[in-house]
């Protein structure tokens, strides 16, 4: 697939079911714009904690990456989520909740 991308909703809608199929409750909190928006993850721990990830693009590797764009008190992170839709509509937020903190973003495919 060089040089083509997945639209931003066919993109979730596989995340959402590869989470659902390892029994990680997840839920769209945010709906961006289906072809191009971008997607933060956030997930819940259920302990007060939370961590929300953000794709990135490597300048050096040329390679896509999830990091953190914030973690801690899930207030303060959703603090963080908050600002960032406050100045692109366009974004979508998918919420993850799982005590163990796994999220999935670390399996082939999504990256892309």
């Amino acid at each position: 697939m060089s040089g083509e991308r997945l639209t931003s909703e066919f993109w979730v809608g596989a995340y959402l079911r590869r989470l659902a199929l390892a029994d990680i409750p997840c839920f769209v909190t945010a709906k961006g714009d289906a072809s191009a928006g971008a997607v933060l993850v956030k997930v819940n721990t259920l302990d007060g904690q939370a961590c929300c990830y953000q794709r990135s693009f490597d300048l050096m590797s040329g390679e896509r990456a999830w990091v953190v764009l914030a973690e801690g008190e899930e207030p303060e992170v959703d603090a963080s989520i908050a600002k960032q839709r406050s100045f692109d509509r366009d974004l979508w937020v998918i919420e993850v909740e799982d005590r163990a903190g796994r999220h999935l973003l670390d399996e082939p495919g999504f990256s892309e």
